[in-house]
């Protein structure tokens, strides 16, 4: 048996990139993933990938993937979402809030009046729908009680990264997963955010061929960076943690994590911790805060 068999996962965009990778890594561990996005067919993005060919990606992988349409900015539609889990397995373990409206502008270093102000929608799904999913997910997760919500988030939740509205988004979210962890954790609900380096999904590669000058950042430097799968195998790990209470609330460097469960990367390597160069998170989990809560 598996470490997650019998668990029930929803990733939320998980048509490609992070999301993608993090739902195979669940499957690896034998989960039922829910693999939420927009794109159902192939052709219907500029980058390769769709909900069906990620589910069927991890039921080959030994886990059950269910590829389910769910456009993140619309809050019927992931009400539905969370009715078809409930319905199909009376249980959520896990919830990893992945959903985020990247614009094709994001790299472009132009100042934010610049920038179209419909680069706005990052907040509108990256933050809200976090919310939105999380509340969802809280109401069949209390009642059991037990369960991990996880936000995706970055370095960029304190240092300077693209732009505005991006770092605006994921400083929000991790702000977000640290006052739901107060609320939760009298139910035994987990809630944290990660933080991600440069993640080598398809969109990345495609930037970094585009413009190769970016491979001398630190923040877009291939050495440093890490495939999509890693941060699943950290949730996994998370996920099977009795001790996971004492991590709630806090915001975590996803390769500190991975060296305290002596993960690696699927290609052996151990992915550094950018702490020093990027920066520190600012939530500690609430077993560890100094003051308030």
């Amino acid at each position: 048996m598996t470490s997650l068999s019998g668990r029930v996962a929803v990733v939320t965009g998980a048509s490609r990139g992070i999301g993608k990778g993090i739902a195979l890594a669940l499957g690896d561990s034998g989960a039922t993933v829910y693999v939420t996005g927009r794109t159902a067919t192939v052709g219907e993005h500029d980058l390769p990938g769709t909900i069906g060919e990620t589910a069927a990606e991890i039921t080959r992988r030994g886990g059950t993937g269910i590829a389910a349409k769910v456009d993140h900015a619309d809050d019927n539609q992931v009400s539905a979402l969370f009715d078809q889990v409930r319905i199909e397995h009376g249980r959520l373990d896990i919830l990893v809030n992945n959903a985020f409206a990247l614009p094709d502008d994001l790299t472009d270093p132009k100042p934010f009046w610049d920038k179209p102000i419909s680069n706005w929608e990052m907040v509108d799904v990256g933050v809200r729908s976090n919310f939105t999913a999380a509340r969802l997910a809280a109401q069949i997760m209390v009642p059991q009680g037990s369960g991990l919500i996880v936000a995706t988030s970055g370095y960029v939740g304190v240092t300077y990264t693209y732009g505005v509205v991006f770092g605006l988004a994921k400083t929000a979210v991790d702000r977000m997963a640290r006052d739901m962890a107060i609320e939760l954790q009298p139910h035994n609900v987990a809630s944290l955010s990660l933080w991600q380096g440069l993640t080598m999904t398809e969109r990345a590669q495609h930037n970094l061929t585009a413009r190769p000058e970016m491979t001398q950042s630190l923040v877009t430097n291939p050495a440093v960076g890490c495939s999509p799968e890693f941060p699943g195998r950290v949730i996994a790990a998370l996920a099977t943690d009795p001790a996971v209470m004492d991590l709630t609330g806090g915001t975590f460097i996803t390769a500190e994590l991975a060296y305290r469960y002596g993960i690696t990367d699927i290609d052996g390597r151990t992915i550094p911790s950018l702490r020093a160069e990027r920066g520190s998170p600012i939530w500690q989990p609430l077993t560890e805060a100094s003051h308030g809560r």
